[in-house]
Parts: structure tokens; sequence; C-alpha cells
């Protein structure tokens, strides 16, 4: 995976027991579990069957390829959680803007992974180039909307009743924080 713009090492920040670090193609196994657990049993994904091993790997390697960030949350050995961008939308007008998403294994939510995932996000995303990062919160689940306010973010708006997911319709939170200059003066490049 190519070295963190932040430091020559890959993207590494420990907070006590928990090491945040550059994703590796080893790690995609546990990435899919995790996903898996709240396509299953929660409403932030609107997916309704999981992804699969090569599905995961595919995304690994577009975020690698493109120089976005893609972190793991690893405790105990063992990864416990993820967080990546993607360009916010594929029109070269968004190509400075990106969207976050970032999961919690089951058994880590409260530990505040999610919290120290985000933090570093947010650090890599503004060191690649971008200068808005955007949230889309699906179910508008309360815990992921209170670990990005505390990172910073804004709410941007509500989607109502966009998702149906077991048995019931799902709003959508939009929510967004600026990076480096944020749109105070243009990109010193233009990121594709």
């Amino acid at each position: 995976m190519k070295k963190s713009a932040l430091n020559s090492d890959a993207a590494m920040a420990k907070t006590g027991a928990l090491t945040i670090r550059n994703a590796q193609a080893e790690d995609v196994a546990a990435i899919t579990s995790i996903y898996a657990d709240h396509v299953l049993h929660g409403t932030a994904s609107f997916d309704t069957v999981p992804r699969s091993h090569a599905a995961t790997l595919d995304r690994l390697n577009e975020c690698v390829g493109r120089h976005w960030p893609f972190l793991v949350a690893e405790k105990g050995g063992s990864v416990v959680g993820y967080a990546y961008v993607t360009q916010f939308r594929d029109r070269p007008a968004y190509a400075n803007s990106c969207e976050n998403s970032i999961y919690v294994a089951s058994s880590r939510r409260g530990e505040g992974v999610g919290t120290a995932l985000l933090t570093e996000l947010v650090k890599e995303a503004e060191a690649r180039g971008f200068r808005q990062i955007i949230a889309v919160i699906g179910g508008g689940e309360p815990a992921s909307i209170a670990v990005h306010e505390k990172a910073g973010f804004e709410h941007a708006g509500r989607m109502k009743s966009v998702g149906w997911k077991f048995g019931r319709w799902l709003d959508t939170v939009y929510m967004q924080r600026s990076l480096g200059a944020g749109d105070s003066k243009p990109p010193e490049r233009q990121l594709r």
C-alpha cells in the first residue's frame, strides 16, 4: 500500500492499545466480516446483501490506486474497525470532495474505535488534497451522528424515508466538514 502523505511510515496512530494503520490485502477477510454484520443486522448500510471478499478487495485496491486513505483499527492483533474515503460523486467537479465510510465490529462499539478512525481519516483525506468530507449516515444512526459531530462535522441535510430495510423506512443524514482551506480559495491542483 502507498505510504501515508502525513508521515514516512504507514499511517499509524496509537491510542492506548488501539492502532490505526493503512489497510492491507491481509485485512480484507476481517473488513468483509465487519461489513457483513452491519449489512445483516444494522441500518448504517443500505446494502441488503453483504459484499463479497473479492468486492471488498476491489474497493481497497481502488482506494489505494487512487491514493485515497483506507484505514483499519487494530486491537490485540485483530482488525476491529475500518474507514475509508471515496470521491463524493464520480463527476469531475466533485474531485475535491470525498465521502467517508466507517464501520466498527459489533463487539467493539462504544470503545472509541469510530472516533479514532474518523480522526485519522480526516487528517489523511486533508493530506491527500480533499477540501470537503461528507458523511452519508444511513438510518440517521445517532451514534454515527455523535461521532461525526465530535469530529467537527455539521449537519447538511436529511433525506426522509429514502431507504427500506427491516420492514421500515429509513432516513439518510448528511453531515459535512471542510478540510484544509475548504472553500476559501481554489484548489492548488484538481484531484482525479
